[in-house]
């Protein structure tokens, strides 16, 4: 079975260089206009996370589909360092040491990587125990999200699968692994 894991589009945050994990934000006009651009594959189902990027993404890319909320599929929670820049947080000593840590240590009043991690493969897990059909399969996620499950289920570093705003991977899914067939 065919699996497209598509990042959200733009939003003004992601065009700042911001950490915009549980922040609502909306889509922005560049990243609307790109959206556009796209040709994604059909999907039988489409499963999306609930913000609101996500689901405009979902309704640019697929218009008029159906699709499944995964609350578990939410970015991750950055805590403190919510909506900064990293030159805002340059004289944080906690960001620093959070830097220093290679991304592993928790954010301070945030989420836990590792938490983060676990939380994205389990939510991946449910939604692929509650597909019904044989055909390509979509997730339209964040960046964190789809670097979680694919180095849960693919292997690999979780810092191999960055990907830009509107971008993704197409995979196949065999014997609960995921294959990288096509970066997108």
């Amino acid at each position: 079975m065919k699996l497209l894991f598509l990042r959200h589009g733009l939003t003004q945050g992601n065009l700042e260089k911001r950490y915009i994990g549980t922040t609502d934000e909306p889509l922005c006009a560049a990243g609307i206009e790109a959206l556009k651009q796209l040709t994604v594959p059909p999907c039988g189902q489409l499963f999306v996370s609930p913000l609101l990027r996500c689901r405009q993404s979902a309704e640019l890319l697929f218009p008029g589909k159906a699709f499944a909320v995964a609350d578990d599929l939410r970015e991750c929670d950055f805590g403190r360092f919510e909506g900064k820049h990293y030159r805002e947080l340059a004289a944080d000593a906690a960001y620093q040491a959070w830097v220093d840590s290679g991304g592993t240590l928790p954010f301070p009043d945030g989420e836990h990587p590792a938490a983060f991690r676990e939380r994205c493969a389990a939510a991946f897990a449910a939604c692929m125990a509650s597909v019904t059909a044989d055909s390509t399969i979509a997730f339209i996620v964040h960046g964190g999200t789809i670097m979680a499950i694919l180095s849960h289920y693919a292997g690999g570093g979780y810092y191999d699968y960055q990907i830009p705003c509107g971008h993704g991977f197409l995979t196949e899914w065999e014997n609960s692994s995921l294959h990288i067939l096509e970066v997108l």
